[in-house]
């Protein structure tokens, strides 16, 4: 109910990450969901899913952290991912999701602050 009360708030935006970030990421107010695909560590989860898989995934942490707003970032729970979110000051967080299978798996949130979870 929430998100409907603010919908007329949110937007969706489709395209190059790097761009997306980029255009918007210098205005304080704009908070972002960011849910690349689970391709670091050997994973091959995000390849098979989607067409534009290919991601530089210490790249993504480095632009997060010139963000002037918000943002929360999902991850695969791989290693690799949680040296570069440590690296970058991130706060990381675990929990279990449901994949396509409907097997629980453990996967990360992180962000600059997680206090509100």
């Amino acid at each position: 109910m929430e998100i409907a009360q603010k919908a007329d708030r949110i937007r969706f935006a489709q395209g190059d990450a790097f761009e997306v970030l980029s255009r918007y990421g210098s205005e304080p107010e704009t908070t972002f969901l960011l849910d690349p695909p689970y391709t670091a560590g050997g994973k091959r989860a995000g390849a098979r899913l989607y067409r534009h898989w290919e991601l530089d995934h210490a790249r993504l942490f480095e632009a997060c952290c010139h963000l002037h707003g918000d943002f929360l970032m999902t991850y695969d729970a791989a290693p690799e991912i949680h040296v570069l979110a440590t690296r970058h000051g991130l706060e990381v967080r675990r929990c279990l999701m449901k994949g396509s299978i409907q097997r629980q798996m453990p996967e990360l949130l992180m962000g600059r602050n997680l206090e509100w979870m």
